[in-house]
């Protein structure tokens, strides 16, 4: 009896360990950052998707923006964040003014820079449609909040202070390669990266 007490206490003593470091106990997302404060969720197509992340876009001694990652769960790299599946959410929280050609500059960047020629080309005509949207802003400014949201079944959304900027650029694909600008191997900011992955010190 006492064997079996034991064997039974250890296999608890497992269960809890387990359980505290699977991702849903992992570390929380630096909130605020940069003076922000994220949402720590939000309903997405009827679906409440958590923040899991966050970072901040910084060239030289500026600030640019703070940004949110939300998804159904924590993902340390690029390829499961790209992989997991339901609605996810990328939001910026502008910290000062930025004209929208240096956003569609460095998503064509990102893009080639993450993605082999074949994926670029597929992704050529969504990729001018989602250009032409930022385009149509000229400037964001500090105060600001841009979503770059992702529904299933329906593509990105990317709306500026609660508006939509145009219909939806269908396919998980081209929102995978928008994510990849962000978090992929080769970025612009790789403390923005870090970040957004969770892997901040």
């Amino acid at each position: 009896m006492p064997h079996t007490l034991a064997r039974l206490l250890t296999g608890l003593l497992l269960l809890l360990a387990t359980a505290w470091l699977s991702p849903a106990n992992a570390a929380e997302p630096e909130n605020p950052i940069a003076g922000v404060r994220f949402d720590p969720r939000v309903n997405l197509g009827g679906q409440t998707v958590p923040l899991v992340a966050t970072g901040v876009r910084a060239q030289f001694i500026f600030k640019g923006y703070a940004a949110g990652l939300y998804l159904g769960k924590p993902a340390g790299t690029a390829e499961a964040v790209v992989s997991q599946p339901g609605a996810k959410r990328l939001q910026m929280r502008l910290l000062i003014d930025v004209p929208m050609a240096d956003f569609a500059k460095a998503f064509r960047l990102g893009v080639e820079r993450n993605n082999p020629p074949d994926v670029q080309q597929r992704l050529a005509e969504r990729s001018s449609q989602f250009v032409a949207q930022l385009m149509a802003v000229d400037k964001v400014r500090k105060g600001d909040t841009v979503n770059l949201d992702f529904l299933p079944g329906t593509g990105l959304q990317f709306t500026l202070n609660g508006k939509a900027m145009g219909p939806a650029v269908p396919g998980d694909d081209f929102y995978g390669a928008l994510l990849k600008v962000f978090v992929g191997e080769h970025v612009s900011d790789n403390k923005l990266r870090a970040g957004l992955l969770g892997q901040k010190s």
